[in-house]
């Protein structure tokens, strides 16, 4: 457990998850927030990583950063996806046991588990079936954090804990539309498509598949929750507790940008993993609740995208 005097790194602090983070232990009353930006700090590089918490006296890490992307950006990059990732976490947890770091919290996701896991999914249906192979390699890359930070937990005490997100959205997402997740790549179509006159928006697969979504605030929440909560077990899941069809996400999408054109499936693309639902059964029970509904957090998103479509247009 720490307290709002604790100097907390937040690694990954531009992204969606490490700026919500930064936004929460704000208005939680933190005053000591560490970042770096990545020109500052290679966080693939250890030397670079041990120099920058040895230069401070950093008494928590939060490690939101990590090489995201969707369907398409993991089938095409594996490589990256793999490597990238565990070097980052691998000198994150690292640098916490070289320099006695109090307290670790490691963000995952929910692609940990089997594709074909028994819904909704439980902690310990963890590596007990194959993935989904479109993004097993990041998948890989996330079990092995959780692992890294287990084995560092039982071998030199690191009060580490693992949160494993269900498919989070919110402000500053990623919207480009060859690397980003179903849900901003939506709104940017229908966004686009009712700008060029409502014109009709194709999707990805059949729509039949079952996503649960957590807006990114109710994430950053749960993280605040950990660092300040002595918890028991190691890996916990972080979920709204329900899900909805792809095609019904669309429609909603498509109320909330208020396009009126129609909507066209690509059948010939995948459709990833039939159900993704997250059993947060245990964390909710410690006092956690998420408090954004998907309906005022996609008004949120939107309304976010629009303020910054200029940015997001060169970004992408």
């Amino acid at each position: 457990m720490i307290d709002t005097r604790t100097s907390i790194f937040v690694a990954g602090h531009n992204g969606m998850v490490g700026s919500a983070v930064v936004r929460t232990l704000r208005q939680a009353g933190f005053g000591d927030i560490v970042t770096a930006s990545r020109q500052e700090l290679d966080l693939t590089d250890w030397q670079a990583v041990s120099a920058f918490c040895g230069s401070r006296r950093i008494g928590a890490v939060v490690d939101a950063a990590a090489k995201v992307g969707g369907i398409l950006a993991n089938d095409s990059l594996p490589y990256d996806f793999l490597m990238n990732n565990l070097l980052i976490q691998n000198n994150l947890v690292r640098a916490a046991l070289a320099h006695r770091v109090g307290k670790f919290v490691f963000l995952g996701s929910s692609c940990i588990y089997p594709k074909l896991a028994p819904q909704p999914m439980k902690e310990e249906h963890l590596l007990s079936g194959p993935l989904e192979p479109t993004n097993q390699w990041y998948a890989i890359a996330k079990i092995a954090g959780v692992m890294a930070c287990r084995a560092a937990r039982k071998q030199h005490g690191l009060d580490a804990v693992s949160l494993m997100p269900t498919n989070l959205y919110g402000p500053n997402d990623n919207f480009d539309l060859t690397s980003s997740h179903v849900l901003p790549a939506m709104i940017r179509k229908f966004h686009e498509a009712r700008h060029a006159g409502h014109a009709d928006v194709t999707l990805w697969g059949s729509g039949a598949p079952f996503r649960e979504f957590l807006h990114v605030d109710d994430l950053a929440a749960a993280v605040v929750f950990a660092l300040q909560s002595d918890l028991a077990d190691d890996l916990y899941n972080v979920g709204y507790g329900s899900d909805v069809t792809i095609k019904d996400l669309a429609l909603l999408v498509q109320r909330t940008v208020g396009h009126e054109g129609a909507i066209r499936w690509d059948t010939a693309k995948p459709d990833g993993t039939p159900r993704k639902l997250m059993d947060s059964g245990r964390f909710m029970a410690l006092g956690w609740r998420p408090t954004i509904t998907l309906e005022a957090g996609l008004a949120d998103t939107y309304a976010w995208f629009q303020e910054n479509r200029d940015r997001v247009r060169q970004l992408a």
